[in-house]
């Protein structure tokens, strides 16, 4: 195994979206992508916001929808617990008027539905400096992408939608977190061309727990989940680092940062 990575010391907590904005946004509790994996529900249903079933219920939060908005200190990621999807972009483009019209800096993260991203590109054009889209796509297999994340768009329609907001010269940066097999240089290849910011690089994280408060756990998905497993505590990880370890474009989110011993942000939103 070769690990060559810096031995610096961890010393911050500004980790998960932290590493992203300053701050989150969400104008929906539930998201209909169900992904067996994720943490926000994981959360939702342990406080008794939601259960197993009831997450993939997108509900509106009214407040967050008619509220007006400020100008923020850093960058906002809107949405962070919930997508964009055809039932609320409608709400979702009045809430992200008011907040780039506020003069605010904000990071879209979807797994993209294609026609919800192209309306938003085409309505929000004049507001082209103030928008980051980050793609989640974790896998260029679309057998791998329907098990983990049931009800998200596939590969080739996050593809479409990159290209799509690429084209339109938006700043287009993609979220390999986590990333579902051991594919991830395929999919890099494949998504670099559309890419002018950045492309993040992840792990699951608390992949049992949330599994398992996710309703999830069955002798299928505990397999798939312990090959996943298996795939992380490989070398596999170390070899992609050293791949791409001077490739500007390729970052790591704070759970390999971590196995490779590299320090966390101190700031938050720092992007790095």
């Amino acid at each position: 195994m070769t690990k060559n990575v810096t031995n610096k010391k961890v010393n911050s907590n500004n980790t998960g979206t932290k590493e992203w904005a300053e701050s989150n946004l969400n104008i929906y509790s539930g998201c209909s992508n169900d992904c067996k994996y994720c943490y926000a529900k994981s959360m939702s249903i342990r406080f008794k916001r939601k259960n197993d079933k009831s997450w993939k219920k997108e509900e509106p939060r009214e407040k967050m929808i008619i509220k007006n908005y400020r100008k923020r200190k850093g960058r906002i990621m809107f949405p962070s617990t919930h997508d964009i999807t055809p039932r609320i972009l409608a709400n979702y483009q009045k809430t992200l008027l008011k907040l780039v019209e506020a003069g605010n800096e904000v990071l879209i993260v979807s797994k993209p539905r294609f026609n919800c991203i192209k309306e938003i590109c085409d309505n929000f054009e004049d507001h082209i400096d103030k928008i980051t889209f980050r793609f989640t796509i974790g896998s260029i297999d679309d057998s791998v992408l329907k098990f983990w994340e049931p009800n998200a768009p596939n590969f080739h329609e996050r593809l479409s939608a990159l290209k799509y907001a690429f084209k339109k010269g938006f700043n287009t940066s993609i979220s390999i977190e986590p990333f579902l097999d051991n594919k991830v240089h395929k999919l890099v290849t494949k998504l670099r061309p559309y890419v002018s910011d950045s492309i993040w690089i992840g792990k699951v994280n608390r992949m049992i727990g949330c599994l398992h408060t996710n309703g999830s756990r069955n002798s299928k998905t505990e397999k798939m989940a312990e090959d996943l497993q298996t795939l992380y505590d490989s070398d596999y990880k170390f070899r992609l680092y050293n791949l791409y370890k001077d490739d500007p474009i390729i970052k790591w989110k704070d759970s390999l940062k971590k196995d490779f011993g590299i320090r966390l942000v101190t700031l938050k939103g720092a992007d790095i």
